[in-house]
């Protein structure tokens, strides 16, 4: 017998669940200037590549005799797809149906699509719009009860975290667990004008006394700035295209390595202005970006958390076409001193290579951390330990170029001290426990003070320990390893990515990943 009224109402069960919200939350939707999640999911997927799980899941009316009367689908969709051709798990909210709201969701769904990235060892994309599961208040009268709240499958993103890739791309208001699945990623953004991120929203916040617009609360321009999220972008087709950049220096899983891809930029191409891009007079500032761009593959340069953490620039990038991540100091902020949220920027940037087995360049201008008040306030020697531990506890290889400065604690955390280290200075180099002209009068007090001519003699003393602080003498003593010039750098480098690969060894960490 054949089953033609059965396959009739799949059709029609099918035909329903791609009317979302319906025909005026889709115009209201298309008139904010958000691409629906259905819309969404096509923008991402490899043509022809989404293969949706739980399509026909919702909640049906049904008249007495048991006929389907009308059909509100799940506001949380996913599948598999392809990105770039390689299988992802893709996820999207719809917010046309209740906002986003837990009473319109099958939570089983967000946590199948969690455990399917997890077990088959896919990267797992987020598009998060509404509360991504959290609850809403109309929904209590309905059930008739509350409950004391909880997360099912909490633990399972917390351990995707340390197996496959995870984005998250706020493209909507964003609150409750959304917010939550949004910082549980290892690459967030937001579009400005069209996303906010809060733990509650403006409603919840004015009841508590405190009045603000979606912007004014948690606008992308604030966690773009406070690193709560990595980045802000233009629109929803540039969110999409930095996923794709993203995921590819990655590898699909922790079981894997990171894809060589082929580069027309010569190992041996050298820039020679690299030179004189450190000034003579130490005081003098400059811009570290370009230098990071002259170094690695023309046009490889993913930067990442551009807004925060400013005294270091933190991103991607290929040597020879093998995936690196890169640390650089940046001396035009702060002149590169470690505030707080430059210690969470580099330890958060750590993990990730470590993590997903991305050897580490590490660019050196670094006179300590941030003193003063505001230093201790913000308990910057707690997150420049936790940095220090990250850095330490990395097991991939590490490459080090000491640009100039390199002083006290904050200074040691130019390379993992106990393992083999690829560590070279430029000319430039300039390191020890505090900067000499800072201490000398303190240190050379008594010889000063029974000079006849004090002047004079701490122009001595000044000339004197000049000479000693030459990167030179370090070298003589095999306190680092070579010396070069600036404009071979990236030969060099280019030759660590490569004798890196022999070191890299696919798996996950005992460690883990420090959430």
């Amino acid at each position: 017998m054949a089953w033609e009224t059965e396959i009739a109402e799949l059709r029609r069960r099918q035909e329903l669940a791609k009317r979302m919200g319906g025909a005026e939350k889709l115009k209201r939707q298309a008139d904010a200037g958000r691409l629906d999640a259905r819309a969404r999911l096509a923008a991402v997927a490899d043509s022809g590549s989404f293969r949706e799980i739980g399509e026909l899941s919702g909640f049906a009316t049904y008249s007495a005799d048991g006929g389907l009367e009308a059909m509100l689908p799940a506001n949380f969709l996913f599948g598999r797809a392809e990105v770039d051709g390689r299988p992802v798990v893709l996820t999207a909210d719809d917010f046309t149906v209740r906002g986003g709201a837990a009473d319109a969701a099958l939570h089983r769904k967000l946590l199948e699509a969690e455990r399917l990235a997890g077990e088959y060892r896919m990267p797992l994309i987020r598009m998060i719009e509404g509360t991504g599961g959290g609850g809403s208040v109309k929904s209590l009268e309905a059930m008739g009860y509350t409950y004391v709240p909880e997360i099912p499958g909490w633990e399972v993103m917390v351990a995707n975290m340390s197996q496959v890739p995870v984005v998250a791309l706020g493209l909507g208001p964003v609150a409750g667990l959304g917010a939550g699945r949004m910082a549980m990623a290892h690459y967030s953004l937001l579009v400005d004008g069209l996303s906010q991120m809060f733990v509650a929203g403006p409603p919840v916040v004015a009841a508590a006394g405190e009045v603000r617009t979606k912007e004014e609360l948690g606008g992308a321009h604030i966690h773009a700035k406070n690193g709560a999220v990595d980045d802000r972008v233009k629109s929803e087709a540039e969110a999409f295209e930095r996923l794709r950049r993203f995921l590819s220096y990655l590898p699909s899983s922790v079981d894997e390595l990171p894809a060589r891809v082929k580069t027309r930029d010569p190992a041996s191409r050298r820039e020679g202005w690299l030179n004189s891009a450190v000034p003579r007079d130490s005081r003098r500032l400059y811009p570290i970006r370009p230098i990071v761009e002259a170094i690695v593959d023309k046009g490889s340069w993913f930067e990442i958390g551009r807004e925060w953490g400013l005294g270091v620039v933190t991103g991607l990038a290929r040597l020879d076409g093998h995936a690196v991540a890169v640390i650089a100091s940046n001396p035009e902020a702060l002149g590169g001193l470690w505030t707080a949220a430059t210690a969470r920027k580099v330890e958060r940037m750590v993990d990730l290579a470590d993590s997903f087995h991305l050897p580490v360049v590490h660019l050196v201008d670094n006179p300590g951390f941030l003193i003063g008040r505001r230093a201790e306030e913000e308990a910057t020697i707690r997150w420049g330990s936790r940095a220090l531990a990250a850095i330490y506890q990395a097991s991939v290889p590490w490459a080090t170029v000491i640009l100039r400065k390199a002083y006290g604690m904050a200074g040691s955390a130019h390379a993992p001290a106990d393992r083999f280290r690829w560590r070279m200075a430029w000319p430039s180099g300039d390191w020890g426990s505090l900067p000499i002209s800072g201490g000398l009068e303190a240190a050379y007090r008594g010889e000063l003070e029974a000079a006849e001519d004090p002047a004079a003699r701490l122009a001595e003393i000044r000339a004197r320990l000049e000479r000693v602080r030459s990167p030179f003498r370090t070298a003589e003593r095999f306190g680092v390893e070579a010396i070069i010039a600036p404009d071979e750098t990236r030969e060099e480098l280019c030759a660590f990515a490569r004798t890196a690969q022999r070191a890299l060894k696919p798996g996950a960490k005992g460690r883990g990943l420090r959430c």
